[in-house]
């Protein structure tokens, strides 16, 4: 079964992971938000395409969910020592793939062909596809004026700031990148994974050709929420969702999808919700949706795949 993912990071690592033991890696693929990216000390930084790669070559930091596992940070206490930045953690070994990503960028190549190189030498087989080679950037509006990259507020400013606003610049012009339609027209299913519905799937739906594709495809679409109970199960979508009046909750997310969605899992605590999705036109699974290992993470790629 050929499947699209719509991914962000560490949430979507997590199903991602499933779905690799399920199904054959050259069937899968996954188009990941670039909206976090950012560049940092002249070095171009993609941390939910590096989160995915990482998790699929096995070298990701599975405590943190990000990074490289037995990372050093030297090259940062370094820097610190000089005054630099260092709020934004670099590990060594990190850094490298960021230096091998900016010189290749430099020399002319597309971050599509950038992300597959570098996904080839990590012997990673499945098609590793960021949603545009375009430049996005998501910045969060704050109260009390002014706008601010999604990296400083999430990892600088520890999301303290209220949120008011949202904005993906650039994505109005931004084309897919290469592949994009074409593995969501030829999947036979299309999941969104549980990430963050504003900042990590929202810039992907941003891009008008993406979200017009979804509209008309007939192969299913499956969501996994990334809320139980009221509050994400990582990150600050309770803040970001609050920032946009939107209500905290599985039934919120599904109203954001519903356009182009046909069945919502959600977490069986969740079950009091049921009714006001299925009034949305859409199919209710129920499971618990958490994924503390990798049996987890299979037992919800396997519902997924059969939905």
């Amino acid at each position: 079964m050929k499947i699209t993912a719509l991914s962000g990071g560490v949430g979507a690592a997590k199903l991602i992971s499933g779905l690799v033991k399920l199904t054959s890696p050259e069937d899968l693929t996954v188009i990941v938000n670039t909206g976090d990216d950012i560049i940092l000390h002249g070095l171009y930084i993609s941390p939910d395409v590096d989160i995915i790669t990482y998790t699929l070559a096995g070298l990701v930091d599975e405590h943190r969910g990000w990074g490289i596992k037995d990372d050093t940070y030297n090259c940062l206490s370094m820097l610190g020592e000089y005054g630099g930045e260092t709020w934004f953690n670099l590990g060594d070994r990190d850094l490298a793939t960021h230096i091998f990503r900016t010189k290749m960028l430099r020399e002319g190549l597309t971050l599509t062909q950038v992300t597959k190189k570098i996904a080839g030498l990590l012997n990673i087989r499945v098609n590793i596809l960021p949603m545009s080679d375009e430049r996005v950037e998501t910045m969060i509006r704050i109260k009390g004026g002014g706008k601010i990259n999604f990296q400083r507020y999430l990892v600088e400013r520890k999301a303290r700031d209220e949120v008011v606003g949202v904005e993906y610049v650039g994505a109005g012009s931004a084309r897919p990148a290469p592949g994009v339609i074409e593995a969501l027209l030829t999947a036979e299913k299309v999941v969104i994974c549980p990430s963050n519905p504003v900042v990590s799937i929202g810039p992907i739906l941003a891009i008008g050709e993406i979200k017009e594709t979804l509209r008309g495809l007939k192969a299913p679409v499956v969501a996994v929420s990334p809320i139980i109970q009221g509050s994400p199960v990582k990150g600050p979508a309770d803040k970001l969702m609050k920032g946009l009046n939107l209500e905290v909750s599985s039934r919120s997310v599904a109203s954001l999808y519903k356009d182009f969605l046909d069945i919502m899992v959600i977490d069986e605590k969740d079950e009091g919700e049921e009714e006001s999705i299925e009034n949305m036109g859409l199919k209710v699974l129920k499971t618990d949706i958490m994924m503390r290992n990798l049996q987890d993470k299979v037992r919800v790629a396997k519902l997924v795949l059969e939905a």
